[in-house]
């Protein structure tokens, strides 16, 4: 189904609904904190397009066939820009992907692998050594689909997002 997949950077009127999309996804995933646990996060996840505004930071959309938005992630050039917890801003070299997310009833569909896939070759572009990102294991999915694309852990690059742990992956260019 990938290849009936349109995947581009996101569009001003799409923020408010990739938002919602991504605020709806990650709020329905068993053991990950609630709103009220983690507002400032939801917060985030909400306005996703403000990461349009960071330097070398993308917005990429996965868009069906019939033109639905279906998910999206965050891309940085730049991993000053990537604004997690830990080390990862301090890493020289690579490109960094957050908050991927896939509408449920696409999940199956190759969505978060283009979207992934994406932000690789754009690391690639950049001449970046390597991609980095952040999982929970909340996301155990997400997990095992990253180590399978050749991801691997990368303990130092974990720290703890208001006492929830968050584990970071590298992938080697």
């Amino acid at each position: 189904m990938t290849s009936s997949l349109e995947i581009r950077d996101i569009r001003k009127e799409e923020f408010l609904l990739l938002g919602q999309l991504m605020v709806e996804v990650y709020a329905n995933l068993e053991g990950f904190p609630s709103q009220e646990e983690q507002p400032k996060y939801y917060e985030m996840l909400a306005n996703i397009g403000r990461f349009t505004e960071k330097k070398d930071t993308k917005v990429l959309v996965a868009l069906s066939k019939e033109g639905e938005l279906i998910g999206g992630v965050v891309y940085f050039g730049d991993m000053a820009q990537y604004g997690s917890g830990g080390t990862a801003t301090s890493v020289k070299n690579a490109s960094g992907i957050r908050l991927l997310g896939v509408d449920p009833k696409y999940r199956g569909s190759g969505a978060g692998k283009a979207l992934t896939n994406a932000c690789i070759q754009l690391a690639k572009e950049k001449g970046h050594a390597e991609v980095v990102l952040h999982t929970t294991q909340a996301m155990q999915i997400a997990w095992g689909f990253y180590e399978k694309l050749g991801f691997e852990r990368s303990k130092d690059l974990d720290f703890m997002q208001e006492g929830f742990p968050v584990f970071g992956f590298r992938l080697a260019l």
